[in-house]
């Protein structure tokens, strides 16, 4: 079996007992047991506590901007469709600085997982709201408490046609590792949006708040039914998890026409650099 584990000495940049951890742990499980190739899984993530992932795993990865990490994600998916992609990063990181990437990558459906890690707050910046944080919170910055209205990203995803949308929490390993290890056999665009606390600046979101405000849909749950996804992200009193949402559609390079006839990657084609240079000229003259 392939191992993802990144067994060199070095010290994890994360709060004791934070829940990047255990998602740590069951996301190593999910990719083993799946039996992939660490070299040929990237994983591309922006800045944050969340976005660190992928320096402590043993696999390939990028860290780029803020919130640009689904941006690249896309590019790598697109230029090397073999590979397994993860994005991967904290609601701030996704939902904020990245949240018209989150938009517009909905829309492509490339081959790729989404893998958002939903705290609730910026954890590395000290503890200021994101954009999910619930109205009331009172925080280092937000001394009064959080008044705007929170993203609902499940909703969001949802009514743009994501072809792919769960929930999971990372206070259950077992069933979020299923969720990660679904979305990878999924061949489009794969959100998961992963509750879990941040012990050190949010106390009201906790592993016992999770657990008490979470439920995991059943077998009986029809995920192709839309409407009731809809209804099921909608709900905010009981938070569902599991698959919300699923539906068959072409992912990006099957209908982008670079592909079409010609299934040759990106990264393997020659370029013709005359007729590069003849479109420059054209636009100089």
């Amino acid at each position: 079996m392939a191992h993802f584990d990144f067994n060199h000495d070095i010290d994890m940049a994360w709060c004791p007992g934070c829940g990047n951890f255990p998602l740590r742990k069951l996301l190593i499980s999910a990719l083993q047991e799946m039996n992939l190739d660490p070299t040929q899984v990237v994983f591309s993530s922006g800045i944050g506590q969340a976005a660190k992932m992928p320096q402590y795993l043993d696999t390939n990865y990028f860290n780029g901007l803020h919130g640009r990490g689904l941006a690249v994600a896309s590019a790598i998916s697109a230029v090397n469709p073999s590979l397994t992609v993860v994005a991967e990063g904290g609601d701030g990181d996704m939902y904020g600085e990245g949240g018209n990437h989150l938009i517009h990558n909905i829309r492509r459906n490339p081959k790729l997982i989404h893998i958002v890690h939903n705290n609730m707050v910026y954890g590395l910046t000290k503890g200021q709201a994101s954009p999910t944080s619930p109205i009331g919170l009172v925080t280092p910055v937000q001394s009064e408490g959080v008044y705007n209205q929170p993203i609902n990203p499940m909703a969001l995803a949802i009514a743009m046609g994501a072809t792919f949308v769960a929930r999971g929490f990372s206070g259950d390993q077992e069933r979020t590792k299923e969720l990660i290890k679904a979305a990878l056999r999924h061949d489009g665009y794969a959100i998961i949006d992963i509750f879990h606390p941040c012990v050190t600046y949010n106390k009201i979101n906790t592993f016992a708040w999770y657990k008490q405000h979470t439920f995991w849909l059943d077998e009986t749950h029809d995920r192709s039914n839309k409407l009731n996804a809809m209804a099921l992200a909608l709900d905010e009193d009981r938070l569902a998890c599991g698959i919300l949402y699923q539906s068959e559609s072409q992912p990006y390079t099957s209908r982008h026409p670079f592909y079409q006839g010609d299934l040759t990657p990106f990264y393997r084609r020659t370029r013709d650099l005359t007729k590069v240079q003849a479109l420059v000229d054209a636009k100089a003259g």
